[in-house]
C-alpha cells in the first residue's frame, strides 16, 4: 500500500482530487488530499500572512500528525509542484516519489513566478481588492477563491536537488488553448534520463480530463 499526499494548485482546494482519491482508495492505497492555508474553504485564514513557507508546512503537518511510516508519493498540480518540492527536501527520507502533474519545476532559489511566462505573470498581478490575493480564473470551479500573492514570489531553498527520490515523474497536459506557462518546466526535464514523463491529451485540469491515464501513472509509481 502507497500513502499519495496530493496538494492541488492555485485557488483550488483537496475537492478538486475527489475522483482521483477515490480512484486510488479503490485500488487499495491511501490518500491525503490537503487544502493549504488561504485558499477555498481556507480562505478566511490570514491570506495576507500566508507565503510558500506555509504551504510546505501545512503538507509537513499532515504528514506528521499521521502516524503511518509509509514511504510517501507526493503529487503536485500545478503550484503544487513548488509546495512538493520544499516538503521533499524537508523530510527526503519519506518520501519515495514525486510526481509533478502539469505543474512547476523550480530549482534552488527561485519562486513560481520565475518558472513560469509572461501571461502567467500578468495574472498574478492582477489582484483582488485585498491586495494580496490573485483572483480565480472565470472557468475554474465555483469553489475557487483568491490564491496568495507572496506563495508565488517566494523563492524555494533547497539543501539538495531532486535525484534522491526514487522516480520523478511529469505529467504533461498538451491541451492547453495557448502557451502553457508550464512548458519551461516540463522542457527542463523532458530530456533527462532521471525524469519519466508523460504527455497526456487533456486540459490543465487532467484530473478531470484525462482521469484513467492519470491514475494508470500513479498506480505504476506505486508499482515501482
Amino acid at each position: 500500500m502507497t500513502t499519495y499526499v496530493l496538494v492541488p494548485g492555485m485557488c483550488h482546494g483537496s475537492w478538486c482530487f475527489d475522483e482521483l482519491s477515490a480512484s486510488l482508495r479503490a485500488a487499495g492505497h491511501r490518500v491525503v488530499a490537503l487544502t493549504l492555508t488561504g485558499v477555498a474553504e481556507r480562505a478566511h485564514l490570514t491570506p495576507g500572512g500566508v507565503n510558500l513557507d506555509t504551504h510546505v508546512t501545512d503538507v509537513l503537518a499532515a504528514i506528521g500528525a499521521d502516524a503511518r511510516e509509509d514511504d510517501l508519493v507526493l503529487v503536485g498540480h500545478s503550484y503544487g509542484g513548488m509546495v512538493i518540492t520544499g516538503v521533499a527536501d524537508q523530510i527526503p527520507d519519506r518520501i519515495d516519489s514525486l510526481v509533478f502533474l502539469d505543474a512547476v519545476v523550480a530549482w534552488d532559489g527561485e519562486s513560481c513566478w520565475d518558472v513560469v511566462n509572461d501571461e502567467e505573470r500578468a495574472w498574478y498581478l492582477d489582484v483582488d481588492d485585498t491586495g494580496f490575493g490573485v483572483p480565480p480564473m472565470p472557468f475554474f470551479d465555483e469553489r475557487a477563491t483568491s490564491h496568495p500573492l507572496a506563495t508565488l514570489l517566494q523563492p524555494l531553498r533547497l539543501t539538495g536537488d531532486l535525484s534522491r527520490f526514487r522516480r520523478r515523474e511529469y505529467v504533461y497536459a498538451l491541451g492547453w488553448p495557448g502557451d502553457s506557462p508550464l512548458r519551461p518546466s516540463y522542457e527542463r526535464v523532458r530530456d533527462d534520463p532521471g525524469w519519466n514523463c508523460h504527455e497526456l491529451d487533456g486540459g490543465h485540469n487532467l484530473m478531470r480530463d484525462n482521469p484513467d491515464d492519470l491514475v494508470r501513472i500513479l498506480l505504476d509509481v506505486a508499482s515501482g
